[in-house]
């Protein structure tokens, strides 16, 4: 058995929104790389977390002891001493790996930046049980939608007037003001900019703190709106978004806050957002790769039953207005690597990680990677290959999950012009 490149066994989290039996990527990997795990077709099957979470970590596919205990057993060679001295942990990875199969919207939710999370965890570790950031980024691996950031500040002043209930929620003083007030475009940091957050801040503020009563009146107004006038709203696909989200969580805050507030971010597979801290964001449908830093920290908005934190969130969010195109993520080339096939580089302006999508979509054939200086995750989305380095080859299917270390040169294989697979990496540099 190698120390440098193994199969690791993923565990998954079966959350309500998940989809359903196998129709879930979720379902298909866990049961395809281990055959004794049975898909009950009632069931949702929501995340696979590859990494060195407590709450599912993954496990040697040989020797079945967990990556932390390996890891700790020889923090150098499994992590790089570079790694070990940076995050100042000798057993756990610095990110969080995983794939999402989405049937029904998450909740609305932002998270912490590093100096809030240490002292949310330090207030209330029930609610934030670590004191870590939380940036994540996500990649499309079928079609997908979301929430990300709020739109325009030209595109709310414009449902101000258009949408009665919006209006009712915020209030005619604080709408006025809104919309009178904004000044687009503005240059980041500028005191027109600051004073556009603010606007914002009090307009998301209102919603965030309308009395339930009202927003129930309001949610089944503007359902009624959308069903009988859709031509009120500016955005085509918004009445239908609307009537569907309805459905999932009816007369909730977070047909305001995420439907009509934030920007609905459509990606097809490849396309990858990052999310930042302190950005609020839901994802509504679509299978995903995700990364994020090792945390589980939330601050919840809407579309949950969950612990809502209104006061922390409102308060936190940094009330940036970008458009979704402005949040998608350049893909670059990858140096390190060469031969057939593509490597692709999702590389988020973070420390903890990095993705690497490698697609030989012109058939068979080798690509070669350099050894990288940090410790790497790898997981098969589609079509079978091998991965080997040196004398160790391990065949490679949909679901089946690989640790490299660091260091190590390694060959993906392509069996078929399908193999597809994931890396997430971090180095010291």
């Amino acid at each position: 058995m190698s120390d440098k490149l193994f199969r690791l066994d993923a565990g998954y989290q079966q959350y309500d929104w998940g989809k359903i039996g196998s129709s879930s990527a979720v379902a298909q990997f866990a049961s395809n790389s281990d055959p004794s795990v049975f898909i009950d077709e009632k069931k949702p099957y929501a995340e696979l977390w590859m990494g060195t979470h407590h709450k599912v970590p993954s496990l040697n596919h040989d020797n079945k002891k967990t990556l932390s205990e390996l890891i700790s057993e020889n923090p150098a060679a499994m992590l790089g001493e570079g790694i070990v001295k940076k995050f100042e942990s000798s057993k756990e990875l610095p990110f969080l790996f995983k794939v999402l199969s989405i049937e029904k919207v998450l909740s609305i939710q932002a998270h912490p930046d590093k100096a809030l999370g240490k002292r949310l965890h330090l207030e209330d570790p029930k609610n934030y049980p670590d004191d870590n950031h939380k940036p994540e980024m996500a990649i499309a691996v079928t079609d997908f939608e979301g929430f990300c950031g709020f739109k325009p500040l030209k595109e709310i002043a414009d449902e101000l007037v258009r949408i009665p209930e919006l209006r009712t929620l915020v209030g005619d003083e604080v709408s006025e003001k809104f919309i009178a007030g904004i000044k687009t475009p503005a240059e980041m940091g500028s005191a027109d900019d600051i004073n556009n957050r603010k606007l914002l801040q009090a307009v998301f503020s209102k919603v965030m703190n309308a009395p339930d009563s009202l927003v129930v009146t309001m949610s089944r107004a503007l359902i009624r709106r959308a069903q009988e006038s859709p031509s009120d709203f500016n955005k085509q696909d918004l009445p239908e978004l609307l009537i569907r989200l309805n459905r999932q969580f009816p007369d909730d805050i977070g047909l305001f806050c995420g439907g009509l507030l934030l920007n609905h971010c459509c990606l097809k597979a490849g396309d990858a957002i990052f999310l930042r801290a302190k950005d609020p964001h839901a994802y509504i449908s679509g299978d995903i790769i995700e990364c994020m830093a090792a945390s589980d920290n939330v601050v919840r908005a809407g579309f949950t039953p969950k612990f809502k934190d209104v006061e922390n969130l409102v308060e936190m969010l940094t009330y940036s207005y970008n458009s979704v195109e402005e949040q998608k993520m350049a893909s670059q080339l990858f140096p390190r690597s060469s031969g057939d096939g593509k490597s692709t580089l999702y590389n988020p302006p973070i420390e903890e990680f990095a993705v690497l999508e490698t697609t030989f979509k012109d058939g068979t054939g080798t690509r070669h990677f350099d050894g990288l200086n940090g410790p790497s995750i790898v997981i098969n989305t589609k079509g079978t290959g091998y991965l080997q380095s040196g004398d160790v080859k391990l065949e490679s299917q949909p679901g089946y999950v690989f640790f490299i270390a660091p260091g190590t040169p390694v060959n993906f294989i392509a069996a078929d012009e399908d193999f597809t697979t994931y890396r997430a990496f971090v180095e010291p540099e």
